[in-house]
């Protein structure tokens, strides 16, 4: 550990993992065969998109996510400089690591396909109505994945498939099929969700640049508020709850009343079906829930986070807090129009200060293609990560309840315990079983005791820390997306390494992003699984791995955020720019050195957070 963390093939994992690794697919796996390559690259801990250990299947969107995000930086736009970001899993925990740049020569032709083919969209995003094509074909494609059919196997198939003309196929095809076309949408909706992604983020980082360059010293919170005030579908949600709260208040006691009660979320919608005013708010309800109840209860990317749609719950929950506001006279939405006022008034006020001409065409040229495009950085996450994925995800269960009701697996959600190539063998072994006839038995127990074999496995990873990183700390970390969404800077890694040398309790000062400006001082309120955010108190600062969209009700009532992970376009320094509370991200190792209950100060402005009271233990 010369440089702070081990080499990949050095960690040893505890015993009570032991199998581990046949839960993904064998390329996942640091191995021998590339351990020169490996050992080179920095591998670091990717606890935006998975800070809890990884059930097999649920990995398919990261498969998914690898080889879009990376294709279009080397293969589609060409970004010069930038090649993919590769994934491993160990101990059951995900890696990534930026890829080296490519050869000199190389980068010489992808420059010259990058200005041909990245500026044609930069000019052409709002004129072609890019953004709305593209949402067009992603919802067609949500919708496509919800009619998919996932068929029973019958006794004897029905008279119709055989008279008067055999069909030529029967539901053993039928099944394999469905499985098939679901596998397929999941590839082509990753496919989609990097169209513009990469784009978006290469404009805010074009203009950050020129920013950076007419105003040497103007602080990255700065530059965040001239993007501010994105009028995107992912806030959407919090948006219909805030009118559902209000809707409740102008209908009188009777709908307060019930929503604010103790009662299962089932209980309150039979008694407001009962009298004229809680009909017409369950109407407004009904017509809230699709598409915007398909927002995951956490990030979307695990399939046992729930999403408002299944979990009730939460949405209710929220409610009841949004009620209860309002009745003190609190705001519960950001105010939109004053964030473009703020924002139109800080860019013409630096406008003014630009000296040539020449400067300010570059200038307007760089904040117009980012405002024209930036949108989507957060327009994409709604429709992909929340609506699409909780479409798969209940898809997956209409499998998992096949399998159980063939005696396959003891549980629906068992099916996630098996990675996309496994789960055709099931399917194969159920429908060969069917095929040959009564009383033919399948391997069913083979399955049942791997399911059970593997809950214990993710069972104790949860309770093993990983490396924060591994392999080779590069002199400087370069490549855009790294450093933008996920935070990773050579300066962060230096904090990294401080969380790995020192112990927790002697840390008192850590650095990050200055994402959302402001400067502020209270109560931390440490989270690390999701199930924890219901315990976040008015007032208290929110300290956790990353933020998740679907907990934008939550950003009313803290007063700062502090994240492990996150660069200056990741989720939570947008939101906490949109609701104007200070934010520093991508620290590295807040939630190892701050305990809920220490009193920590946050500034926004410089990206410093300061332990000044530690709880009392």
């Amino acid at each position: 550990m010369g440089n702070g963390f081990p080499k990949p093939l050095e960690v040893e994992v505890p015993k009570e993992l032991e199998g581990w690794e046949e839960m993904y697919p064998p390329h996942y796996i640091f191995s021998e065969e590339r351990k020169e390559w490996e050992e080179r690259q920095f591998w670091y801990l990717d606890k935006i998109h998975a800070p809890d250990p990884m059930y097999p299947f649920d990995l398919i969107f990261h498969e998914a996510w690898q080889i879009a995000l990376s294709q279009y930086n080397t293969r589609v736009f060409c970004i010069p400089p930038a090649q993919g970001v590769a994934q491993r899993i160990l101990g059951c925990y995900f890696y990534i690591c930026a890829v080296e740049p490519p050869s000199e020569e190389t980068i010489k032709k992808k420059a010259e396909l990058f200005q041909k083919r990245a500026f044609w969209v930069f000019q052409n995003y709002k004129s072609e109505k890019l953004y709305e094509k593209w949402e067009k074909k992603f919802r067609e494609l949500g919708e496509y994945v919800k009619n998919i059919e996932v068929p029973d196997l019958p006794t004897f198939e029905p008279e119709e498939r055989v008279i008067p003309e055999p069909r030529g196929y029967y539901s053993s095809y039928d099944l394999m099929e469905a499985y098939d076309k679901l596998i397929d949408a999941i590839f082509k909706a990753w496919q989609y969700h990097f169209q513009y992604l990469n784009l978006s983020y290469l404009a805010y980082l074009t203009f950050a640049d020129v920013v950076r360059k007419l105003f040497p010293g103007i602080s990255e919170s700065t530059i965040g508020k001239m993007v501010a005030g994105a009028d995107v579908v992912m806030f959407r949600p919090q948006e219909e709850l805030a009118k559902l709260a209000r809707l409740a208040i102008s209908l009188g006691g009777r709908v307060v009343e019930i929503l604010k009660s103790d009662k299962s979320p089932e209980e309150k919608i039979e008694e407001l079906k009962i009298f004229p005013e809680g009909r017409e708010w369950l109407r407004a309800f009904d017509e809230a829930k699709d598409p915007w109840f398909y927002v995951s209860c956490g990030s979307g990317w695990f399939h046992y986070e729930g999403s408002w749609i299944n979990t009730l719950e939460v949405p209710f929950s929220y409610l009841k807090s949004y009620i209860e506001m309002l009745e003190k006279g609190e705001t519960i939405e950001r105010d939109i129009d004053e964030i473009h006022k703020a924002r139109e008034k800080l860019v013409e006020e630096y406008r003014k200060l630009i000296k040539t001409d020449e400067d300010r065409k570059a200038f307007d040229e760089a904040y117009k293609i980012v405002r024209d495009i930036y949108d989507y950085a957060e327009n994409h996450l709604f429709w992909v990560e929340h609506w699409f994925h909780t479409i798969v995800f209940e898809k997956m269960r209409e499998f998992g309840k096949l399998f159980v009701r063939y005696g396959m697996l003891n549980e629906v959600d068992d099916i996630f315990l098996f990675n996309r190539f496994e789960i055709p063998m099931i399917i194969e072994d159920l429908v060969t079983a069917w095929a040959l006839g009564e009383n033919v038995p399948p391997r069913a127990e083979y399955w049942k005791r791997k399911a059970q074999k593997r809950k214990k496995i993710l069972e104790a990873a949860r309770n093993w820390t990983p490396p924060p990183a591994l392999g080779t700390v590069p002199e400087e970390v370069t490549e855009p997306f790294t450093v933008m969404l996920w935070g990773i800077t050579s300066e962060k890694v230096s904090e990294w390494i401080k969380g790995v040398t020192y112990r927790p309790e002697e840390v008192t000062e850590i650095k990050g992003f200055a994402s959302s400006s402001g400067v502020v001082e209270g109560k931390a309120r440490v989270i690390r699984f999701l199930d924890e955010i219901d315990q976040v108190q008015e007032g208290e600062i929110l300290v956790c791995p990353n933020t998740n969209p679907s907990w934008a009700p939550v950003f009313t009532k803290i007063k700062a955020a502090v994240t492990d992970i996150g660069g200056l376009t990741s989720h939570a320094a947008i939101v906490c720019r949109e609701y104007g509370i200070p934010a520093v991200t991508g620290t590295g190792i807040a939630t190892q050195v701050i305990k809920t209950g220490d009193i920590i100060r946050v500034d926004g402005d410089k990206g410093v957070v300061t332990i000044v009271k530690r709880a009392e233990e």
